[in-house]
């Protein structure tokens, strides 16, 4: 087995060579079931076990020194949904598809899911947050998929959910599997992605700094490891436990905020631990490895030959019965891939793409960098120029896994807009522009914008500091539609339609596929009474994100104010199917209901409406006053 592993993997050097491996007389025996836990935006030095003195990690920390340990673990792109895919199917991004959030998963790539379930095993995934939501593709394989996310009291779908409520689930179904079936097991959290809420009060949270609060969002999504293992009880002796970050997360290095435009270690280095039968207990892995890892050697745990992979079984590094001697192994000198277009189709500047190699890391982009890694861990001294030799033999393998552009049959299409609102919600695609590749600019030019933008998507911006940096951007770059619309929206808050309703209309002429400033602008339009002008502003929301249930419910209450009770009636039952706490359409329902003279269904959608309202709300007189009116 060792020799087809040396035999498989190019340019492996000393891990494979000069050592006799122990024989026990009973080898550990494989495990006979897989949980694998992904905590999104989660960076390894902020946790215990890797060596930050402030961590609250607990569950963490118990499991590395049980298991394995990674030091140099990096995924393949800083973005939640290219990272998960890559794990889960064991290639790069180029092979499965999925360069951005919002893109899918080629259906032709098989999933740590779809194997194990072909081979018996029961399958289920509970998933924290929208980025990998089942549309995307990463549900094939699993008999239960749970990415159902709540309503705020708005009506607009919620991109995230407590990680409690995730392993709530977790547990459920685990209780529900009989001891003798195995099982596949993928919980994802993602508390430690921005915005930062901290552990104290709303009040509190923006007195502490943004570092203190994602350290308290860090504990929180390790109690809920801490939970979820607790809960395997007679399972756990036989199970493999995969615990692995997605992707880290800057605080001002490189001058980046959030993830997702570079490429540096900042963003790229993940926890990852692993332990469960035949892992032995403290093993400490220094050679650098990649989440495009992860697939085989799950399947090497359980006594399965992975298919074709761009990763490798990381077995031989920890395993009991093959690897004796010191913890460490040497260096291997395969080359790691990874890379962003987040740059490309969020901003419309160059992608970036590349390779590490032992020591060296190479950065392929409009001015190439190159980094001595393992001497330069903040990759602070660009040495390209200095040793050119490096950069020419590095640059052709970049090159070997991707383009700089995308193909135009791979870039994302706008089939689904309401998801891509709800992407663009949480940082992620903006407005791309149509630049040819020649005049794309480097992002660390740009980078400066970036990071107002990403201080503005995190939440982290409030009142009149939010308000001066979105007037700032809309000036800097006027096409930005998603900051238009952004500032449309803090305007419309302050009262002022008049100046909202131009960075509305600004938001629409640059294409920003969604019902989003359509819906700010027909408000505002309506407030002024200029109802025939909102109408047409709503209808042709409703042409670009159908289903809308905002869009249905505003169209519905308009056509009650204008007489069609019959259109009313259709359109605000249609928004209530989809959003049963829109108030606001519960109430306008109950009237139009009342105006076509169908009295019984007008009282039970009061009723109703006053059953979901809080026992403190102030509409409650009004819609005892329509009860009382139709009786």
């Amino acid at each position: 087995m060792r020799r087809l592993l040396c035999a498989a993997v190019a340019l492996v050097t000393a891990a494979c060579g000069g050592r006799t491996p122990s024989t026990p007389a009973e080898p550990p025996a494989d495990a006979a079931s897989v949980v694998l836990v992904t905590i999104d935006t989660l960076r390894a030095d902020r946790v215990g076990a890797y060596g930050w003195r402030a961590a609250r990690t607990p569950a963490i920390d118990a499991l590395a020194e049980e298991g394995a340990r990674f030091g140099r673990a990096y995924a393949a792109a800083p973005i939640t949904l290219t990272s998960h895919a890559t794990l889960l199917t064991g290639v790069y991004p180029p092979r499965h598809g999925a360069r951005h959030n919002g893109m899918q998963v080629r259906s032709d790539v098989p999933t740590l899911a779809t194997v194990l379930r072909d081979k018996g095993f029961a399958t289920a995934a509970f998933i924290a947050a929208f980025p990998l939501d089942h549309r995307f593709g990463l549900n094939r394989g699993f008999d239960t998929y749970s990415d159902a996310l709540p309503r705020g009291p708005d009506g607009r779908l919620l991109n995230e959910r407590p990680g409690k409520a995730v392993v709530d689930e977790a547990l459920e179904w685990l209780r529900s599997q009989t001891q003798e079936r195995r099982i596949f097991l993928w919980v994802h959290l993602f508390e430690p992605h921005a915005p930062y809420e901290g552990s104290g009060s709303p009040a509190d949270t923006r007195l502490r700094s943004v570092s203190d609060r994602y350290d308290d969002e860090i504990a929180s999504a390790d109690a809920q490891v801490g939970r979820l293992i607790e809960g395997l009880a007679h399972r756990r002796a036989s199970t493999l436990i995969v615990l692995a970050g997605d992707h880290g997360e800057a605080f001002g290095e490189h001058g980046e905020v959030g993830h997702s435009v570079f490429v540096y270690d900042t963003t790229l280095r993940v926890p990852l631990v692993i332990a469960g039968p035949r892992v032995r207990a403290g093993a400490r892995v220094e050679a650098p490895v990649s989440l495009v890892d992860v697939m085989p050697t799950i399947l090497g745990l359980i006594g399965l030959q992975p298919s074709s992979t761009d990763g490798i079984s990381l077995v031989y590094t920890f395993d009991r019965q093959a690897v004796g001697g010191p913890h460490a192994v040497p260096v291997q000198r395969r080359p790691l891939y990874a890379e962003s277009f987040a740059p490309l189709l969020d901003f419309g500047w160059s992608s970036l793409r590349s390779v590490r190699v032992g020591g060296d890391k190479y950065i392929a982009a409009p001015k190439p960098e190159l980094y001595e890694a393992a001497t330069d861990a903040g990759e602070t001294r660009n040495v390209a120029a200095r040793k050119p030799e490096i950069a020419r033999a590095l640059a052709p393998l970049v090159d070997r896994w991707s383009a700089a552009e995308l193909p135009a049959d791979s870039r994302p299409t706008p089939a689904d807009n309401q998801a891509s609102a709800r992407l663009r919600s949480l940082g992620y695609l903006a407005s791309s522009g149509h630049k040819t590749a020649a005049a794309r600019a480097d992002p660390k030019d740009r980078i400066a914008l970036a990071a107002r933008i990403a201080e503005i998507t995190s939440g982290e911006l409030q009142g009149g500091a939010l308000r001066a940096s979105l007037e700032r951007i809309v000036r800097e770059d006027p096409s930005n539609g998603q900051m238009q619309m952004r500032l449309g929206f803090v305007l419309q808050d302050a009262g002022d339609c008049a100046r909202a309703t131009r960075h509305f209309e600004a938001a629409i002429a640059a294409d920003v596929p969604s019902a989003e400033p359509r819906l700010g602008l027909a408000e505002c339009l309506a407030g002024a009474g200029h109802l025939d002008a909102a109408r047409r502003v709503l209808e042709d929301a409703d042409r670009i994100e159908p289903g809308n249930p905002l869009v249905a419910a505003n169209l519905g209450m308009l056509a009650l104010g204008e007489g069609r009770t019959s259109e009313a009636i259709d359109r605000l039952r249609s928004a209530l199917s989809l959003a049963p706490d829109l108030h606001q359409a519960r109430f306008a329902l109950a009237r139009a209901y009342g105006r076509a003279g169908q009295r019984a269904d007008a009282a039970r959608e009061a009723r109703e409406l006053l059953a979901r309202l809080p026992p403190a709300a102030p509409q409650r007189s009004e819609v005892e006053r329509l009860i009382a009116a139709l009786q």
